[in-house]
């Protein structure tokens, strides 16, 4: 199973839209959103996703209410606990715990955002991504990540 990995999004409309055009070629199955969309009009854009979609909130998402009230209830605070193609996955938007999880052994996949800045890691068994920012704003670079579930790897994409 093929699944998409983005990040704030922060309201950048324009790579947002990139990023969505990006994935629905990839053909991936479902897309994960580790948080800080901002606002509640990102899922003008998002709704174009020809995938299944789960993303948490993060720190800067303004009006979380309407946020879910747009995404369906596809919107959960962190963490976010899923199991995709047999894997158990967790999603985070901070980074302070994400060792820790890994470490625990609990999880093939931990998912986090948070820092901007795109990363491809394993402890022990277990695979972490951050696939850095699709905004662009802070580093200059959008970024996603494409993950396979089956062989557990994974690769960032500048968009």
């Amino acid at each position: 199973m093929i699944i998409g990995i983005i990040a704030d999004t922060h309201d950048n409309m324009t790579t947002l839209r990139k990023a969505v055009d990006y994935l629905n070629a990839k053909k991936v199955q479902h897309v994960i959103h580790a948080g800080d969309f901002t606002s509640p009009f990102t899922s003008r854009v998002l709704k174009d996703l020809q995938a299944e979609f789960t993303g948490i909130f993060g720190n800067n998402d303004g009006d979380r209410l309407l946020l879910q009230k747009r995404f369906n209830g596809r919107l959960f605070n962190q963490p976010c606990l899923l199991e995709l193609h047999t894997r158990k996955i967790v999603v985070m938007h901070e980074h302070h715990i994400i060792d820790a999880l890994a470490e625990s052994d609990r999880y093939d996949l931990v998912v986090y955002g948070h820092t901007h800045e795109p990363e491809i890691r394993k402890i022990k068994n277990t695979l972490i991504i951050n696939p850095g920012e699709v905004c662009g704003w802070l580093y200059g670079k959008s970024t996603l990540a494409i993950a396979d579930l089956s062989e557990m790897t994974a690769v960032i994409v500048e968009l």
